[in-house]
C-alpha cells in the first residue's frame, strides 16, 4: 500500500484548524494508544477506561496500598512476578552484563557519556553571589537534588541511550542517589546493554517495573523502593499521565507525548536526507514527521524517497503506521512564513536543512532541539552530541526546556544585611507594610532599626 501523506496548504486560509488538530492528536490529551495498550485495559479493568482514568485508577491504589499494588499491576499488565524479596535487579546481574557486553558497545557508551559530560558542565548554573552596596551580600545558591527517579522504556525497543541522556546530566549535577525503573522485558530491566551501561555509569538501583506503577511507585515510595525527589526520562502515554498525577508530590521533567520532527527544506535540501530524517522519527511508532518547505516539487522527491527507504527498515510496517497516522507535508509561500509555521507547531526537534540554516533559525523561538544543515540529523542529537534527548512535545517548547544537568538542581537565595543597611531600606519596607495592612512585618523591621 503506497504511502499517501496529508498535504497542507499553509498558502490559503484554514490550514491552521488542521494544524490544531494535528497538534491536539500528539497531546497527552490526544490517547494516543496502542491497540494491545486498549486491549489491556480492558482484560485488567473490566471495562473499556480513557487512560486517564486507568492511571487515576493506578496512582490511587499504590498510593493506598504500596507495593501490593505495585505487584499486582506489574502482574496483570506486564505478567511479570515481583516476588517477596529486593525489589531491584541484583547487582550481581548488571555487573555481569557489563562483563558479557560487546567492548564496541562499552567504547561508545564511554564516549558519548564523556560528550555529556562536558557539555552538561558547560551550562551547569554556578553560585553567584551579589554585593550591590555596603553591608548587603545576597547570593542565589543551587543545591543537587537527594535522590531522582528516571523512567527509561523498554516495550518495543531497548534504550541504553535513554540512560545515558538522563543519568549523566543527574550525575554532573551531583545526585547522588539514582533509581532506574524500566518495564520487566527484554527490552527494559532485563536487557543487557540497557544493564550494562547503567552499571558502567555506576548505577546500582534499576527496577523492573515499568508504566504508570513504576511513576507512582517512584513518587509515593513502597517497600524497597524509596520515594524519590524528582521523575524524568520518557515513556507511553500511561507514563505522562501518571507524571502529571503525582506533580506536587515530586517534581517531574515534563508531561510528553510522541516524539516529532520539523525539517524546514527548500529546492536544495537532498530529498533522501529528508525522508531518512521523517522516517527516523516515525520508527518511534507513534512519531510525528512533518516536512516544511516552499518548493512543490519537493514534496514529490520526498514522497519518493519514503517509498524507498521504508521497505528497507527493521521497524516497516509500524513505521509506515506511524508515517501515515502522523506524517504530513506543510506547503509554505517562502521561509518567512515557513518559520511562522515552525513556531506555532513548537516542535520536539527541528532540523533546518534549507539555505542559511543559522540565519533562518535565529527567527525561530520554539522548538526543543534544533538541528542545522546535511550534516545533523537528529540522530546525533538522539545518541552522542551532548544535550540531552528528552525534550518538550506537543507544542510544549512554547514554554518548557529539555532536561539538562540544571534540571537536576534547586536553586535558593542567601541574603545577608548589616545593621546599617537594614537601617537604610527600613523605611521602604515599612511603607509597603504598611499599605498591605502586616504591621508585624513592618514591625519586625523597625524594631531592629528604632534602637
Amino acid at each position: 500500500m503506497p504511502l499517501q501523506l496529508p498535504i497542507i496548504d499553509a498558502t490559503h486560509s484554514g490550514y491552521v484548524s488542521q494544524l490544531d488538530a494535528l497538534r491536539q492528536q500528539l497531546s497527552p490529551a490526544g490517547n494516543v494508544v496502542s491497540d494491545r495498550g486498549r486491549e489491556l485495559t480492558l482484560r485488567v479493568f473490566g471495562e473499556a477506561l480513557s487512560p486517564q482514568q486507568v492511571v487515576e485508577r493506578i496512582c490511587s491504589g499504590v498510593r493506598q496500598s504500596g507495593r501490593s499494588a505495585v505487584a499486582n499491576y506489574v502482574q496483570a499488565l506486564d505478567g511479570f512476578e515481583l516476588g517477596a524479596g529486593p525489589l531491584a535487579v541484583p547487582e550481581s546481574r548488571l555487573r555481569e552484563s557489563h562483563e558479557q557486553a560487546d567492548p564496541a558497545l562499552l567504547l561508545a557508551v564511554r564516549a558519548i557519556a564523556e560528550n555529556i559530560r562536558e557539555f552538561q558542565r558547560a551550562i551547569l548554573h554556578h553560585d553567584v553571589r551579589f554585593e550591590p552596596r555596603s553591608g548587603v551580600r545576597l547570593d542565589q545558591r543551587y543545591v543537587p537534588l537527594d535522590r531522582v527517579g528516571i523512567c527509561v522504556p523498554g516495550g518495543a525497543a531497548a534504550y541504553p541511550s535513554t540512560v545515558m541522556m538522563t543519568v549523566v546530566p543527574a550525575q554532573v549535577a551531583g545526585v547522588r542517589q539514582i533509581a532506574v525503573v524500566a518495564p520487566p522485558t527484554q527490552f527494559g530491566a532485563f536487557n543487557s546493554d540497557v544493564l550494562a551501561t547503567c552499571y558502567e555509569l555506576g548505577v546500582r538501583e534499576v527496577y523492573p517495573i515499568g508504566g504508570a506503577q513504576a511513576v507512582a511507585a517512584l513518587a509515593y515510595g513502597i517497600d524497597g523502593l524509596a520515594r524519590v525527589d524528582k521523575i524524568v526520562g520518557p515513556g507511553n502515554l500511561f507514563v505522562a499521565l501518571a507524571k502529571k498525577s503525582v506533580y506536587g508530590q515530586v517534581d517531574i521533567d515534563s508531561i510528553a507525548g510522541p516524539s516529532e520532527v520539523v525539517v524546514i527544506a527548500d529546492e536544495t535540501t537532498r530529498a533522501d536526507f529528508v525522508a531518512a530524517d521523517m522516517l527516523a522519527q516515525a520508527e518511534h511508532s507513534p512519531g510525528a514527521s512533518l516536512l516544511v518547505t516552499w518548493d512543490r516539487s519537493l514534496v514529490a522527491r520526498v514522497e519518493a524517497e519514503l517509498e524507498k527507504q521504508i521497505v528497507e527498515l527493521d521497524r516497516c510496517e509500524l513505521t509506515r503506521q506511524s508515517l501515515q497516522a502522523f506524517g504530513g507535508f506543510i506547503l509554505v509561500r517562502d521561509v518567512a512564513q515557513a518559520c511562522e509555521v515552525t513556531d506555532s507547531i513548537a516542535p520536539e526537534h527541528l532540523h533546518i536543512a534549507c539555505r542559511n540554516a543559522r540565519d533562518v533559525a535565529l527567527q525561530i523561538r520554539h522548538a526543543g532541539a534544533t538541528f542545522l544543515g546535511d550534516f545533523s540529523p537528529v540522530a546525533v542529537g538522539d545518541y552522542a552530541a551532548g544535550p540531552s534527548h528528552v525534550l518538550p512535545t506537543g507544542g510544549t517548547a512554547r514554554w518548557a526546556a529539555g532536561l539538562s544537568a540544571n534540571s537536576f538542581l534547586r536553586s535558593g537565595s542567601v541574603i545577608e544585611f548589616s545593621a546599617a543597611a537594614l537601617k537604610h531600606i527600613a523605611p521602604h519596607v515599612a511603607q509597603i507594610a504598611q499599605r498591605e495592612g502586616l504591621t508585624a512585618h513592618k514591625r519586625s523591621v523597625t524594631i531592629r532599626t528604632d534602637l
